[in-house]
């Protein structure tokens, strides 16, 4: 099923190493009139599976964070009205019927926020923090763009109104254990650089103390505990983004302090006359 001419959708993609959780994302999307996937280089098979599918064009491009390559993927859309996606997502039918319903609506939002369903391996995750997830999805690329000062976690800047669709977005993030660590330590590495760019000096106490109190906080305020053991384990996994953050935030402080002090003027040889 296609939009009108007018209201043509870009589907678009980033991808690193998805294989198992891109076919099910691209399948998704096949009601779009072009998808378009940047991929960073991967070495799974990815780049090659989905150089292999007809309707899809497959850009390889570095990865530096999150914002640049989205910003630079958006970039590559032909058509105003953006779908984005990540590869560990899928749209429902009842989902993609809405998004045409809007996107063909006389008077549309310019971006629309989607609610996220978030599973378990195959299993619905309810509570851990995630039952109120939502990020911007849909949008007229024309009246957005994407906030530079974040490296992770990007957020949207939206000229205009935006809306909320009323179907979920399933999200499959947690499909085994090393790829959702591996995820959130990453997540942690990208946080910490960004404080660093900001000159944000977050107390070693703050540092230390924020992912006890993120564990605590997902887990009993955010009802984690009714998640049983794999409420355990995501919102320990969680907090362990925040761990990592504190270990690199230390060691790009210790190679800046190093840095500098290689480069002063005390730490200099004399020069010969």
């Amino acid at each position: 099923m296609k939009t009108g001419s007018t209201q043509k959708i870009s589907a678009v993609i980033i991808t690193y190493n998805e294989m198992g959780y891109i076919e099910p994302c691209v399948a998704s999307v096949a009601f779009a009139d072009e998808i378009i996937v940047v991929d960073s280089y991967s070495s799974d098979g990815t780049y090659e599976y989905l150089s292999g599918l007809p309707q899809v064009k497959v850009i390889q491009h570095p990865f530096q964070d999150f914002t640049k390559q989205k910003s630079y993927a958006m970039k590559q859309a032909t058509n105003d009205w953006v779908l984005f996606l990540d590869a560990d997502e899928v749209v429902p039918n009842n989902l993609r019927e809405e998004i045409i319903r809007a996107t063909r609506s006389t008077k549309p939002e310019v971006a629309y926020w989607f609610r996220r369903k978030f599973m378990f391996k195959n299993e619905h995750l309810r509570f851990s923090g995630w039952q109120t997830d939502k990020n911007y999805r849909l949008f007229r690329k024309s009246k957005v763009k994407f906030c530079q000062e974040r490296r992770v976690h990007e957020c949207l800047k939206v000229d205009g109104k935006s809306g909320t669709l009323k179907e979920k977005l399933v999200h499959y993030s947690y499909k085994k254990y090393g790829d959702y660590k591996g995820k959130m330590l990453r997540y942690g590495q990208l946080k910490a650089q960004q404080d660093q760019e900001r000159g944000k000096q977050p107390g070693i106490l703050k540092l230390l103390l924020a992912p006890f109190w993120k564990f605590l906080y997902n887990y009993t305020v955010r009802l984690g505990i009714l998640d049983g053991r794999k409420g355990i384990t995501v919102c320990y996994l969680n907090a362990l983004s925040d761990l990592e953050r504190y270990r690199e935030y230390r060691l790009l402080r210790r190679r800046s302090g190093e840095l500098r002090e290689a480069t002063s003027p005390t730490a200099l040889s004399p020069v010969s006359e």
